[in-house]
């Protein structure tokens, strides 16, 4: 079993555009709303690949409706702390031209402590039923820096293993309560290290630094330059699949759905690793948030080249 937390969930609504003009006027080919949230796309991914998954967080009541409908759509299970009002709205504007997605995202409605109370002792009851916990995606308004590094530690000593990704103070808080995986990309490597990482062997440097803080593994997302793995024994590189590109939205969490179900399976570094980019690419195959083609997995991870580095 596989449960994800997703505390600040979103109605994503994509524009798709030929050639984005900034300032100008740009005519909208096609537009769409889906229900998403890192977590639940997560969930949802997993539930595609396979494997048992549920999905806890909170829930808006106004907004309720696509939410379910996906996740049962999907098989996926859920469990959620329901508040008052609406999900916030993320614009996400794709440039089909160039194969570029912008975003606009909305912080979200605020919590507070008696919500995150209910939240905290939520995750920790689902924990106790499950293999992996996967935190990933931003806090509503009112959660502190250290709360994914809060749950870390309350479901610790168990056999759940905590899989994090978010970014700024709550990935930095977050890893001071060792997670098992982490899945920085580029960027949130460089400012955890504080320091430039233009090659591959400077990226695997940087992942086994913050594995000697107590992180089991770090996985390394670098968008059009591949991505990059490594544990304290092992590290590979993997460069990105030429696929036709219908939209990127999701493909990060793909990546964590992914590895996740192949380190479920048992599976080794290498193996989970390339499952998880062939679950990020099969997702990039894929228009809004439908979940990605058990097919399209299956053909990419015989083509995805893994190498040792």
């Amino acid at each position: 079993m596989v449960t994800t937390v997703c505390l600040n969930p979103s109605i994503d609504h994509m524009i798709c555009v030929d050639g984005f003009e900034y300032g100008g006027l740009n005519r909208v080919q096609s537009s769409r709303y889906d229900a998403g949230g890192k977590g639940l796309n997560v969930a949802v991914t997993v539930s595609a690949l396979g494997a048992e998954a549920e999905c806890a967080g909170f829930m808006f009541k106004e907004s309720a409706r696509l939410f379910e409908t996906r996740l049962l759509k999907s098989g996926t299970a859920y469990d959620f702390i329901w508040l008052d009002g609406s999900a916030r709205t993320n614009l996400k504007v794709f440039d089909r031209s160039r194969g570029v997605v912008t975003e606009f995202n909305e912080s979200g409605r605020g919590v507070g402590a008696l919500d995150l109370e209910r939240m905290t002792e939520l995750i920790v009851h689902r924990c106790a039923h499950t293999d992996f916990a996967v935190l990933s995606g931003s806090m509503p308004p009112g959660c502190p820096a250290d709360y994914y590094a809060q749950i870390i530690r309350a479901v610790a000593g168990g056999k759940c293993r905590c899989v994090l990704d978010a970014d700024g103070a709550s990935l930095r808080e977050g890893i001071q309560a060792r997670p098992w995986l982490i899945k920085p990309n580029r960027a949130e490597l460089e400012a955890l290290t504080g320091r430039r990482l233009q090659a591959i062997p400077d990226v695997r440097d940087a992942a086994r630094e913050i594995i000697g803080q107590g992180v089991g593994v770090v996985a390394v997302s670098l968008g059009a330059d591949g991505a990059v793995i490594a544990d304290a024994d092992e590290a590979f590189f993997a460069p990105r699949m030429e696929i036709p590109v219908r939209s990127t939205v999701g493909a990060g969490d793909a990546m964590v759905a992914g590895m996740v179900y192949g380190f479920a399976n048992g599976k080794g570094l290498r193996d989970a690793f390339g499952m998880g980019v062939a679950s990020a690419s099969a997702m990039c195959m894929t228009e809004g948030s439908e979940p990605l083609a058990r097919a399209d997995f299956t053909a990419l991870l015989q083509a995805v080249r893994i190498e040792r580095i």
